[in-house]
């Protein structure tokens, strides 16, 4: 499958504005036996990428997943990142901050569950929630313990973007490469997969009452993720907007996106020094 990855890539400085940003493209499947033809193929690829990543110990790989509710986040972790080595992989859920969790800085609860050197590393939602939640709810703020003054100041969200970066290209420079996906639907997709959701009995439990309260704010979060994409994109830790109605298509974007930064990596097989070599050799012949 040919797919130029770098048109959902989200620029360094662009100004993202998601209503222009289509939520479905021209299939990159023919049928559901060529989808998961090709979704398989990925996942042996992966797998065998992720050895050589695993043995080399030298970079860690952190794969942050952020969307709306129902944009299909655990199923794209599922499918995608099912072809790895649970040694190697490491999923990180995060939800609404604990007590001990509001009493330190927003990165602080993330930082523990970065990936170690030849880890991948996934978020399932992450620190960007400290600039999309609280930004639509601001009265959340309140709860995070942050001293009245700095909260009022005019720069507030510019400087939580400000830290991101600066987070993101730190981890960079230690060698934890970041990628960063935001699902994109729309919200006549979301409603359908809501309804969806109600009429099936082993999905009807996923839905709380936050799912249709935070539909009113639809148009707040899309303003605070176009925020959030324009002033977080980097060349070293970039965003990728991936159209998400259609999940399968989603799922195979993904899937290319993540090769391509997995494998950009400069990893390789440990060598073995020419004694140990000997060494493996006289053992071979106990066999």
């Amino acid at each position: 499958m040919k797919l130029n990855t770098n048109k959902f890539r989200v620029k360094p400085g662009s100004k993202i504005k998601l209503h222009s940003i289509k939520s479905q493209v021209t299939s990159l499947y023919r049928d559901s036996d060529d989808y998961e033809k090709q979704l398989s193929k990925f996942q042996g690829d992966l797998r065998t990428l992720q050895g050589k990543f695993y043995a080399s110990q030298d970079y860690s790989f952190l794969i942050v997943f952020q969307g709306m509710d129902t944009a299909g986040k655990d199923g794209a972790i599922a499918h995608v990142m099912s072809g790895v080595n649970p040694q190697g992989c490491k999923v990180a859920t995060f939800k609404q901050p604990s007590e001990e969790e509001l009493k330190h800085d927003f990165l602080w609860r993330t930082v523990s569950q970065l990936p170690a050197r030849g880890q991948i590393g996934i978020f399932n939602r992450s620190y960007y929630e400290d600039v999309l939640v609280t930004r639509v709810h601001k009265s959340i703020l309140d709860n995070n313990k942050i001293p009245k003054k700095l909260m009022k100041a005019g720069h507030f969200w510019r400087d939580r973007y400000q830290d991101i970066s600066n987070h993101e290209a730190y981890l960079e420079r230690q060698g934890t490469h970041v990628i960063k996906f935001f699902l994109h639907i729309s919200k006549e997709e979301q409603a359908r997969r809501l309804l969806a959701r109600l009429d099936d009995d082993s999905k009807i439990w996923k839905i709380s009452d936050s799912d249709f309260r935070e539909r009113k704010f639809w148009d707040k979060y899309q303003d605070a993720y176009e925020h959030t994409l324009s002033s977080t994109s980097s060349k070293q830790s970039p965003w990728y907007v991936i159209p998400s109605d259609d999940k399968k298509n989603a799922r195979l974007i993904m899937s290319k996106i993540v090769l391509e930064q997995l494998g950009s990596l400069d990893i390789h097989y440990p060598k073995v020094s020419d004694a140990r070599y000997k060494e493996l050799m006289k053992l071979r012949k106990t066999l």
